[in-house]
């Protein structure tokens, strides 16, 4: 037997090969294809006015392409795959260099890093154990609750601190999990689920406040601008709190079958738990000191929603304030800097120059014009899903904020022709967008998630296609039923 199977190792590892060469060309192939490709036709929005696409946006489309191709099939490190979108744009002039290598340090990559430091923190001064041990002996021995307490865990944290914050502190706390459920850091479908499941949750969440995420104060401010209305923070609560939390529970049941732990219960878990609790002693003076400083940043930054004197102070100066003082206080030294995820952070440095890139060019505003211009005699309802799946797909090779900024001004043009309101158009794009599920990209919680070795991002987009075709059918049961319910306008009179 042993002979089989060292017989067959040298054709798997040369099906590897093939494989990575064949996806490393196709992404090249497709590059080179759209690059070069002669002009194509213009985008039309509903008033008439031409979007051209020029051969700087056709190049960040070619870029695009490669990009997702090489991300998809891991071609190269996902970190390697971001400096290549940089160095793409430099070299075919798509952008200049400056612009091109100068978004690989945009302040959400560091509000990210600064994310990351926290969690490191957490298993550094013990936190993680802590916090692990106790959500343990409280949820007990069965692999279902600890899905469930986990899940709700993340969700809750989000209403309070953005989701990138969120997965970085829940991430040590996993990983310690997990330790005690495997015997090594072997791939397992109870670490698959936890960890993937993780990731969408902390997105789930994040929708239900301002709190959770950038991207529902910029969308309410932008279509204030748009439609002259005022929607507030208590109101998009109202209006998303059940869909967020819907979801939620929906993923828990979803993860439960596509990932079902090996093993039904962890015997003597729960009592390992408390006896593990009480071996860490007493709260030491670091881990006092470390929840002083990560309680100050996160009051900070949510108060900032509601303090008009704390508003022009920027959440990543803020969240980087944090770094600064975990290196002052000696929690953290020169090693512990040395230890951090940098793949991790080069792959949202390139999600960031692939995102302005498509946005700067106008690549995104072809797109989608041209995708919202299909829709533009179909029912209501068929819009109004159309619109939430252009932004869902698009928030996950670029910013959520811009998926929806480009999208939103042809749609609320669109929609009054249809007879239908703003209102729904705005609410369902952001629920798609702060749910991506299908590439690491998307979102700062699926890379961090990554980072557990627990899966690979073929597995991320296998398991992210069926989940995402839940969150379009609970978009549809929104729009239709829960929304309406609640008051919410769905339909205008057709001018």
């Amino acid at each position: 037997m042993s002979e089989l199977t060292m017989a067959d190792a040298p054709a798997t590892k040369s099906f590897a090969q093939y494989r990575r060469l064949f996806f490393m060309l196709l992404g090249m192939a497709l590059f080179a294809f759209i690059y070069y490709c002669p002009p194509w036709p213009d985008a039309i929005d509903p008033l008439g006015e031409h979007f051209v696409l020029s051969k700087e946006a056709k190049g960040a489309l070619a870029v695009f392409a490669l990009a997702a191709t090489w991300w998809v099939f891991e071609v190269v490190p996902i970190g390697v795959t971001s400096i290549t979108i940089g160095t793409l744009q430099a070299l075919f002039m798509i952008r200049s260099a400056s612009s091109a290598f100068k978004d690989f340090m945009d302040p959400s990559v560091l509000f990210i890093f600064g994310s990351i430091v926290i969690g490191m923190v957490f298993t550094k001064t013990g936190l993680t154990k802590r916090l692990a041990y106790k959500m343990l002996a409280i949820v007990g021995e069965r692999t279902s609750m600890i899905y469930l307490g986990c899940f709700v865990m993340t969700a809750a944290l989000t209403h309070l601190m953005a989701h990138t914050a969120v997965a970085a502190t829940m991430f040590p706390l996993l990983m310690a999990i997990n330790s005690l459920y495997a015997d090594d850091d072997s791939p397992t479908k109870f670490g698959k689920g936890m960890f993937i499941g993780m990731a969408y949750v902390a997105g789930a969440g994040s929708i239900i406040t301002l709190l959770g995420a950038a991207r529902g104060a910029v969308a309410l401010g932008f279509y204030k601008d748009i439609m002259d209305v005022e929607i507030s923070f208590f109101t998009l609560s109202m209006y998303m709190f059940p869909i967020g939390w819907l979801m939620v529970f929906l993923l828990w049941g979803f993860f439960m079958i596509i990932c079902r732990p090996e093993k039904s219960r962890i015997e003597g878990l729960k009592e390992r738990s408390k006896r593990m609790y009480k071996e860490l002693g007493a709260w030491t003076g670091r881990e006092l000191l470390t929840l002083a400083v990560v309680f100050a940043t996160i009051l900070v930054i949510a108060l900032k929603n509601f303090i008009p004197a704390l508003d022009p102070l920027n959440k990543t100066a803020i969240m980087l304030c944090s770094t600064i003082a975990f290196f002052l206080l000696n929690i953290l030294d020169i090693e512990d800097l040395e230890e951090i995820p940098w793949n991790i952070i080069l792959l949202f440095a390139g999600a960031m120059s692939i995102g302005f890139c498509l946005w700067e060019t106008g690549a995104a505003k072809w797109l989608a014009v041209n995708w919202l211009q299909l829709f533009k005699d179909a029912p209501g309802i068929v819009f109004i899903l159309g619109m939430a799946f252009f932004v869902m797909i698009m928030t996950n090779f670029i910013m959520n904020v811009a998926a929806i900024a480009i999208s939103l001004p042809v749609a609320l043009v669109i929609a009054p022709y249809l007879g239908v309101a703003g209102e729904v158009i705005l609410f369902s794009s952001l629920v798609t967008a702060g749910m991506p599920f299908l590439l690491l990209v998307g979102a700062a919680p699926n890379a961090i998630a990554y980072n557990s070795k627990q899966f690979t991002t073929g597995e991320f987009v296998m398991y992210g296609i069926p989940a995402s075709i839940l969150l379009m059918v609970v978009v549809w049961l929104a729009v239709t039923v829960i929304w309406p319910l609640m008051g919410m306008t769905i339909t205008v009179p057709v001018p």
